[in-house]
């Protein structure tokens, strides 16, 4: 009712079918919508989740990521080298799992039919691809070269550093990266190693200088492979020097013939006698430079040597040494050598 009493006038008939056509509308697209958006959200799941893209032949997908890229440009080039298959779900499945700022550069190895949720998790851990160069200990540095140039990844060509200059171990090394870098990185390791241990020598070293230390540290570890030796024949060298007597070493003979590449057979009684700078045999004192790169085990062996009055040793036939203070004592050890030699020539097999 009006104030005045009067009926209030019904609505305009028109007013309630215009209203109901809107609302199935909206409703029906926002349905729609719910659906493409569920639609796009199950693609999405089983593009991140199920197997990628199959390789020619099965064969991994080696792939660079540049120090630096963004989320963007990493994304483009695993699409672009058929790792993924969608750019844009890995985009922002990277922003969802939080990995977005985590990707790491780097060279990766890809399997075929790898997953989307794999290839994140292996580049948000840095699963690289690893590259590698093992220096072995007692390397001479000729063949350091050899060992770059093998290596398929390294570029450039190199020029064999002075010997005793390399720090043996293995390196991590990049595609791409050039030989003359990582021969610079062995350098700078030996380099640090005896600029960290020259300091700690023992008193009374009959010599002066980290290259006349680095210089028998290779004899010590050209004569023997096993580890507790090293510090016995390290001190057995120290005493020849100190008594002013030859150091006798075989290794030193084969690096005057060979710059220390194997020589492949025994040493012959003229090369024994032969006049090199390097023939300890010959000359007195350490020769005029390492014959090989000694490793840390060796240094230390060298520059701490514990007291010993032994000066000679012989091999023993198990691949280690026997050890004696007087000339009597190493007679009959060699004596004993000789006689396992005639045994090991005269088993089958052992030679003519």
């Amino acid at each position: 009712m009006t104030s005045a009493g009067e009926p209030t006038p019904p609505e305009s008939p028109s007013a309630t079918p215009l209203k109901r056509p809107l609302l199935i509308m909206a409703v029906s697209a926002a349905a729609t919508l719910a659906l493409l958006m569920s639609l796009a959200l199950i693609w999405g799941l089983a593009t991140y989740s199920l197997p990628g893209p199959a390789s020619a032949n099965g064969a991994d997908r080696i792939v660079e990521l540049a120090e630096g890229a963004n989320l963007s440009e990493i994304s483009t080039v695993l699409a672009q080298d058929k790792v993924i298959s969608s750019p844009s779900v890995f985009v922002m499945a990277a922003k969802l799992t939080g990995s977005a700022r985590r990707l790491k550069a780097g060279e990766y190895s890809f399997p075929s039919k790898t997953s989307m949720s794999v290839v994140m998790d292996m580049i948000r851990k840095g699963k690289r691809l690893r590259h590698q160069v093992t220096i072995p200990e007692g390397l001479p540095s000729d063949m350091v070269v050899d060992a770059l140039m093998k290596s398929d990844v390294l570029t450039g060509t190199v020029s064999a550093p002075p010997e005793g200059s390399v720090m043996p171990q293995t390196y991590e090394v990049k595609r791409g990266e050039t030989r003359a870098a990582v021969l610079e990185r062995m350098m700078k390791a030996q380099t640090d190693l005896v600029a960290e241990l020259w300091p700690k020598r023992r008193s009374g070293l009959p010599f002066s200088t980290p290259e006349q230390a680095v210089t028998l540290a290779s004899i010590v570890e050209k004569e023997t492979a096993k580890a507790d030796e090293r510090p016995r024949i390290a001190a057995l060298f120290i005493n020849r020097l100190q008594q002013g007597m030859r150091l006798e070493s075989d290794p030193t003979i084969i690096y005057g013939i060979t710059r220390g590449r194997p020589l492949g057979r025994g040493l012959r009684a003229s090369e024994v006698d032969a006049h090199t700078p390097y023939n300890t045999y010959v000359i007195f004192g350490l020769p005029p430079t390492p014959i090989a790169n000694p490793g840390r085990a060796a240094l230390e062996a060298v520059l701490t040597a514990p007291s010993s009055t032994e000066v000679f040793f012989v091999a023993d036939g198990t691949g280690g040494h026997v050890f004696a203070t007087s000339y009597a004592d190493h007679r009959r050890n060699v004596a004993q050598w000789r006689q396992i030699e005639r045994q090991q020539a005269a088993a089958p097999g052992g030679g003519r």
